[in-house]
């Protein structure tokens, strides 16, 4: 997803590869010998998703990060992700993979999926010949439902009637608790990319700290909120007194400047496009307020601990919205769960109006937010 929905891989990926070595593969159950083998040498980690799936993976891989300090941990990811992998902490390298296309690893002494349940992104990485294994779904371990069969059969959508999944970050912590790797599911934050000094010479491209963030794209139509919509959203702020910029990918810039002509704003509150990731996690972590979709840029906003006001659909905010007990973060549910992966706008989303956004953005009651680091 820009925050993606975890579902039985669908993309095929050849799983016929032999494996063939004179290091055999393992399973490893209990993990206490994977854990000694990856000391030795290279751990690898599928996770070749978006923004949001990297994010709500951070404590399954700060988990190992720990249970393995001093090694090399490889993220088998999009080779844009580099920025926020590398502010994480938890990895040292990434090794451009595209989702479910093959991981260039070889002979790793730990492969990891926290792709999906398999068995194509499983299959992946047994082709890399590793020494040890984790994944769902394995013989003898962890299975992929914790609880009901949310989206059995239905290529991974939660319909109704049917029991809702479990969160996002709390399969991940589970999958590595199953192998003895104890994880934290609150810990989610990110560094400023100043902290780490990953900033370009020139600076990071950022409106100044204050600014609300209105972000109005996704990734998949099912969670995409009526432009329109945002415009009436942006006008209230407005009113507000909220300063806006509104934000997304290059093939959004006409999407943002629709919005921001919309609510009246200038040609510099269009921040779409004219930014890099690294320039949106600075932006992100010195806003006011971020208004987003069930989005990566939500999963930032938590990240950072900037208030935010976030509209789902499909997907109920209790499998990939922010963590309970941070009144900061407001997700809104009409309550209906739908098809993530329709190529409309989901019926529930639309059940949310402006006014419901609005009168969400008043009970927080956000100040303007000065950078005290």
């Amino acid at each position: 997803m820009s925050a993606g929905f975890s579902k039985p891989d669908d993309v095929p990926v050849t799983d016929d590869v032999p494996v063939t070595d004179d290091v055999p593969v393992t399973d490893d159950v209990r993990g206490d010998a994977a854990r000694r083998d990856a000391r030795r040498g290279r751990l690898v980690v599928l996770r070749a998703l978006g923004l949001g799936d990297l994010l709500t993976g951070l404590p399954a891989l700060r988990g190992l990060r720990r249970a393995v300090p001093g090694v090399d941990i490889v993220l088998a990811a999009p080779r844009w992700l580099e920025p926020v992998a590398l502010l994480s902490g938890a990895v040292d390298a990434v090794l451009d993979t595209a989702a479910l296309g093959p991981v260039r690893a070889t002979r790793p002494e730990l492969a990891v999926n926290l792709h999906g349940r398999g068995p194509q992104s499983t299959a992946a990485l047994r082709a890399t010949r590793p020494r040890a294994l984790w994944a769902f779904d394995l013989p003898d371990g962890p299975r992929w439902e914790a609880a009901g069969r949310a989206g059995a059969g239905h290529g991974g959508a939660v319909l109704p009637g049917e029991h809702p999944e479990e969160r996002e970050v709390a399969r991940w912590c589970r999958l590595l608790t199953a192998y003895g790797v104890p994880c934290d599911p609150h810990d989610l934050t990110l560094a400023h990319p100043e902290d780490l000094r990953l900033a370009r010479p020139r600076g990071l491209r950022v409106a100044g700290a204050g600014v609300t963030v209105v972000h109005p794209g996704g990734a998949a139509p099912a969670r995409r909120w009526p432009v329109e919509r945002w415009v009436r959203v942006a006008r209230g702020l407005t009113d507000r007194g909220h300063r806006l910029v509104v934000t997304g990918g290059a093939t959004e810039s006409a999407l943002a400047r629709q919005v921001a002509d919309g609510a009246g704003l200038g040609p510099a509150a269009v921040l779409a496009g004219a930014t890099d990731l690294l320039d949106l996690c600075a932006l992100v972590a010195e806003a006011r307020l971020v208004m987003a979709a069930d989005t990566g840029v939500g999963h930032l906003a938590t990240a950072y601990g900037t208030a935010s006001v976030l509209v789902f659909g499909p997907v109920p905010p209790a499998v990939w919205g922010p963590p309970p007990g941070r009144p900061q973060h407001r997700a809104l549910w009409a309550g209906r769960r739908g098809d993530p992966f329709a190529p409309t706008p989901d019926a529930g989303l639309l059940a949310l109006t402006p006014a419901d956004v609005l009168a969400a953005v008043d009970e927080l009651a956000t100040p303007a937010r000065t950078r005290t680091r």
